[in-house]
């Protein structure tokens, strides 16, 4: 499956946002290597912010839980209790104490 083509227009309409670093809109669906990642549930989430990864991809930003269960699509928990949706192993949750777990 490729990538829409809406992906690369989302990206120049959120491009402000981009240069803080977090995108705080975001496309109906992620996509890793042109294929479509699960996405977590939004209402289940504190935070609906997202960033483009090393691979141009668009990608949740941690967030924590409401309901106390592991998110869909969830790559690992960092320390401050916040789960990753992030698709490489450097880096991730950096902002957020390091990893205390992957999923």
């Amino acid at each position: 499956m490729k990538r829409p083509s809406g992906i690369r227009t989302f990206l120049v309409g959120c491009a402000v946002a981009l240069a803080a670093g977090v995108v705080p809109c975001a496309p109906a669906h992620a996509y890793y290597n042109g294929y479509q990642q699960q996405q977590p549930d939004e209402s289940d989430l504190d935070n609906h912010g997202h960033y483009v990864n090393r691979d141009g991809n668009v990608v949740h930003a941690p967030a924590h839980s409401r309901s106390g269960a592991v998110p869909e699509g969830a790559s690992a928990q960092c320390r401050d209790g916040t789960y990753s949706f992030s698709r490489h192993h450097s880096g991730t949750c950096s902002r957020h104490g390091g990893v205390a777990r992957w999923e």
